[in-house]
């Protein structure tokens, strides 16, 4: 990885009034009709003098190159003079904001899913930035694209299809979205750019399995749902006879205590409002 060197190049306002001082002298040598000094003069003003003035904003960075030499990187803000032959790059320092657009992979267990993140990032080494890749905002784009697809196909979309998963896509979004800054940062350490948040932005089914993983999910909530019905109705049951018992209310055989069991659960688990039925004689009548 190329190695920046900040410098700290002089004032350009001196710089800046000598421009103006050998600007004046060239006029002044024009009128008096003393054309080669004037020429020598503007010259100089012209080539050695405006050309090394720049200026540095904030949050931005002027990479300069010698004759094919790296020379060092200003990154402090203000108006400079710098060598009028050297090559001024200009580089952004502020944090960008990219939005990925929707891929469609397929999951650790070959689901295809959309998936898409929004990444913050920035430039933090201007040489690697410059010097180590073609165009460092298309390295970024293309990295963050293959880091989020790598991320799609090591894990589930969710617990359906594999149970024992520990992490999932809808699930560990906290953690997926630590591993995918991780993981980006290694990606693109190479261009000197850091990675400062990475979280996904969308994620759902593929629209040829949506309807189908959706009913598939009303299935199981539903399934969850009946078992915690039935694991409270027994206990409803199991109480009530106890407490029949323990107040000695009414003795009951164990067909008595059958056609009760039956009786409480159909109404502890139905889906339904229950209509009572009176019985107006006995259990054998």
């Amino acid at each position: 990885m190329n190695t920046e060197k900040i410098i700290n190049p002089p004032s350009g306002y001196l710089t800046l009034f000598v421009f103006l001082i050998l600007l004046g002298a060239t006029i002044y040598c024009g009128v008096a009709q003393m054309f080669a000094t004037a020429i020598i003069l503007g010259l100089i003003d012209l080539i050695l003098v405006l050309p090394g003035l720049i200026i540095v904003n904030p949050n931005e960075a002027k990479v300069l190159t010698l004759f094919g030499k790296y020379v060092g990187t200003v990154k402090q803000d203000g108006f400079f003079w710098v060598n009028p032959f050297t090559q001024k790059k200009k580089v952004s320092l502020k944090a960008y904001n990219l939005n990925g657009q929707q891929l469609k992979v397929n999951d650790a267990v070959g689901n295809p899913i959309e998936i898409a993140a929004v990444i913050v990032w920035q430039v933090n080494n201007t040489a690697s930035a410059v010097f180590a890749v073609e165009n460092y905002i298309q390295y970024v784009n293309i990295q963050s694209e293959a880091a989020v697809r790598h991320l799609a196909n090591s894990f589930p979309y969710d617990n359906i299809e594999d149970e024992t998963a520990s992490i999932t896509l809808r699930g560990g979004a906290e953690q997926v979205s630590v591993m995918l800054e991780k993981e980006l940062n290694e990606r693109l350490d190479r261009a000197g750019i850091v990675v400062l948040e990475a979280r996904i932005s969308h994620l759902a089914y593929a629209p040829e399995i949506a309807h189908t993983m959706l009913q598939r999910q009303q299935a199981s909530a539903i399934i969850s749902a009946r078992r915690l019905i039935v694991e409270g109705a027994v206990g409803m049951v199991e109480m009530a006879l106890n407490k029949l018992s323990e107040k000695e209310i009414v003795e009951l055989d164990e067909e008595r205590k059958a056609a009760m069991v039956s009786n409480l659960l159909v109404v502890l688990c139905g889906d339904r409002s229950v209509n009572p039925v009176v019985n107006t004689g006995t259990l054998y009548h």
